[in-house]
């Protein structure tokens, strides 16, 4: 039979939340397996007191178990569904709770446990200069990249062939040392990474001449980088274990690639969207006209309607930028700027002056503002 839960913690039923868990790391602390030697009757006691305070420490569950009793915790009352602790489960939850290893190691000087480590290799920043054209279309670059690579002499071991490496004196192999010192709470204990071996648990006492015990040397190599359509500068790739090698077969690391999109002075770029400026002169927005446009894929015609507006805008759908998640593209916005000449030859000048005399007034300038401006809150959904 499962003991109350407020029994084992040795606490009353109105105890708060604190003094439930003040209770529970006294008891913790108490029968530990690291500090009981593998004793079976403190193991069971741990994982009691660890099933108590899961309980109690929650609100909703302790609710439950108040009203229902185990009852509620199988699934009676509160239906939370409750199973005994095993012991991996409690020495879990303690660490969760109590600040995992570092604060275990605080409270209870360590253990058996060991540390070893492999020091990963450094991540390398590459830089990779794309064009609108490569944006819109994705692209496949190679670089060549002078990193640290496994030494094939030795394999990566750092070893003299037929040679392997062997367990550090200074930690022993654990990879780690500790320090302890007493304090109001007991005794308190440091761990670091062995300064002798580095946290690996070994030395290498015959290096390999090629690479001088590090397992590592550096070589060139060529690096195939698929960029997807639609990135822009604020994007980067990563390339898992593409980076440098980890010392004496250490995991490699990451190759990340900063992505610089060149400005075009053709287009302006608003996420998916791009606008491109049409310059076109008076008589061409008056009578209408064909224009070759610049697009990321390629020149198209379009035309222009008799009696265009400087600020118009035609829509060119399908020519902007793909989407770099669902790969839909964007607009491209042909922005009408009609040009007027600063300077005008005698015949020219004799030309409007007559001209001026055959058209009407133009509209109200209030009016014509705002039917550019609806136009273009149109074009850009806004």
């Amino acid at each position: 039979m499962t003991r109350d839960f407020y029994e084992v913690l040795g606490v009353s039923r109105d105890s708060s939340t604190d003094e439930i868990k003040k209770a529970y790391r006294k008891l913790a602390m108490k029968y530990h397996p690291d500090r009981n030697d593998g004793d079976k009757v403190a193991e069971e006691h741990f994982k009691e007191a660890s099933e108590a305070y899961d309980v109690l420490h929650d609100p909703q569950k302790r609710s439950s178990y108040d009203r229902f009793g185990m009852a509620g915790l199988k699934g009676g009352g509160g239906g939370y569904g409750f199973h005994p602790f095993d012991l991996s489960e409690a020495l879990s939850m303690f660490m969760r709770d109590f600040g995992g290893m570092g604060g275990f190691d605080a409270f209870f000087g360590g253990g058996q446990r060991t540390r070893r480590s492999q020091r990963r290799g450094q991540d390398i920043r590459v830089t990779l200069k794309l064009s609108i054209e490569d944006v819109a279309r994705g692209t496949n670059r190679k670089i060549k990249l002078k990193t640290l690579h496994r030494c094939k002499a030795c394999d990566g071991t750092g070893a003299e062939a037929g040679a392997a490496p062997g367990p550090c004196t200074t930690c022993g192999g654990a990879g780690e040392v500790r320090h302890a010192q007493q304090s109001l709470f007991g005794q308190l204990v440091s761990v670091a990474a062995c300064p002798t071996c580095n946290g690996e648990g070994t030395v290498v006492t015959d290096p390999c001449v090629e690479c001088r015990g590090d397992g590592r040397v550096r070589t060139d190599s060529v690096v195939a980088i698929e960029v997807p359509p639609g990135v822009s500068h604020e994007n980067y790739l990563t390339l898992r274990g593409k980076g440098a090698a980890g010392p004496r077969n250490g995991p490699a690391g990451d190759l990340l690639v900063e992505l610089d999109v060149a400005e075009d002075e053709r287009f302006e770029r608003r996420g998916d969207d791009l606008v491109y400026d049409l310059p076109v002169a008076f008589s061409q927005a008056a009578l209408g006209s064909e224009f070759v446009i610049p697009t990321p894929y390629g020149d198209e015609t379009i035309e222009l309607p008799a009696g265009a507006q400087s600020g118009t805008v035609l829509t060119l759908h399908s020519r902007g930028l793909p989407n770099v998640n669902d790969g839909r593209r964007g607009s491209l916005f042909v922005r009408v700027q009609v040009w007027t000449p600063t300077t005008l030859e005698p015949e020219l000048k004799e030309l409007f002056e007559r001209l001026s005399e055959l058209e009407g007034d133009p509209p109200l300038e209030d009016t014509l503002g705002r039917r550019i401006w609806n136009k273009m809150r149109e074009a850009f959904g806004s």
